[in-house]
């Protein structure tokens, strides 16, 4: 009987859940000229903005946060498309929280040096 409670136990641990949050056709934190027309889609990208659990969570995750890091991949990117937001959780005393963004860049070649961005 103890094994099995140990098992359960460590299973407990061990497990997590990971819940899709959000699907968005385009998504941005940037400023930018939604009239440039030299739009373009990049590769596809994920960030993440996650925090520490030790009983309790050491940080609250942040969507923008997230995103940025995405978009900030590419010097480029003004924003990104096809967009999946998904809520981390893996932690019951401890482990981790967060939030993952991933999306296909959306590329502006009118700015300075992106004329041949891909």
């Amino acid at each position: 009987m103890k094994k099995v409670i140990a098992l359960a136990l460590g299973a407990l641990l061990l497990s997590g859940c990971t819940v899709r949050g959000a699907d968005l056709t385009v998504a941005s934190t940037k400023n930018y000229n939604l009239n440039g027309g030299k739009f373009y889609k990049g590769k596809r990208v994920t960030a993440e903005d996650s925090y520490p659990v030790i009983i309790f969570p050491l940080g609250i995750p942040n969507v923008k946060t997230a995103a940025d890091r995405a978009i900030e991949k590419d010097r480029c990117a003004v924003g990104l498309s096809d967009v999946v937001v998904t809520h981390l959780n893996h932690s019951f005393l401890f482990g981790k929280i967060g939030l993952r963004v991933e999306g296909n860049l959306v590329i502006d070649r009118s700015l300075p040096g992106c004329e041949n961005a891909s």
